[in-house]
């Protein structure tokens, strides 16, 4: 019997993203600014997971500094963030949803002086962290969550 193995290499320096909700690392990739950079990245999507059924992984090589991963905080505070040097795990993050947010999402709301004054910083503030409300500094339009 032979069994289908995805082998994705070791990577030396940089980071894994694990506990993606299945279908959300393309958005998780596109936010973290991947696209811009030189880096190697491995996506790995419904991979089988025993605590969530089926999860998403990003495995990325370049030097951790390079990225905010406070945004993860905000994409979704559960993701687990392994920090990777010299081809070992390092340090596990734990992320937590930011007080403030700058220029990650933008206020829709058509009367916010940030669709008038195109330079200004669209910034969001927590709200509830309960359940994870951010509002528009400006005018306070509630943020709809993409997760």
């Amino acid at each position: 019997m032979v069994l289908n193995m995805l082998n994705v290499g070791k990577i030396e320096e940089g980071f894994v993203l694990d506990h993606i909700k299945a279908g959300k690392s393309l958005s998780i990739y596109e936010y973290l600014g991947l696209d811009k950079l030189d880096c190697t990245v491995a996506i790995i999507k419904n991979a089988k997971s025993n605590k969530m059924g089926k999860k998403d992984i990003l495995k990325v090589e370049c030097d951790p500094s390079l990225l905010n991963l406070n945004i993860l905080g905000f994409i979704d505070h559960n993701i687990t963030v392994n920090v990777i040097k010299k081809g070992d795990i390092q340090e596990k993050q734990i992320l937590v949803l930011p007080t403030e947010i700058t220029n990650v999402i933008k206020c829709k709301n058509p009367r916010c002086i940030t669709s008038i004054e195109q330079e200004l910083p669209h910034v969001f503030l927590l709200t509830d962290e309960a359940k994870s409300v951010y509002r528009c500094k400006y005018c306070e339009e509630k943020y709809e969550k993409f997760y």
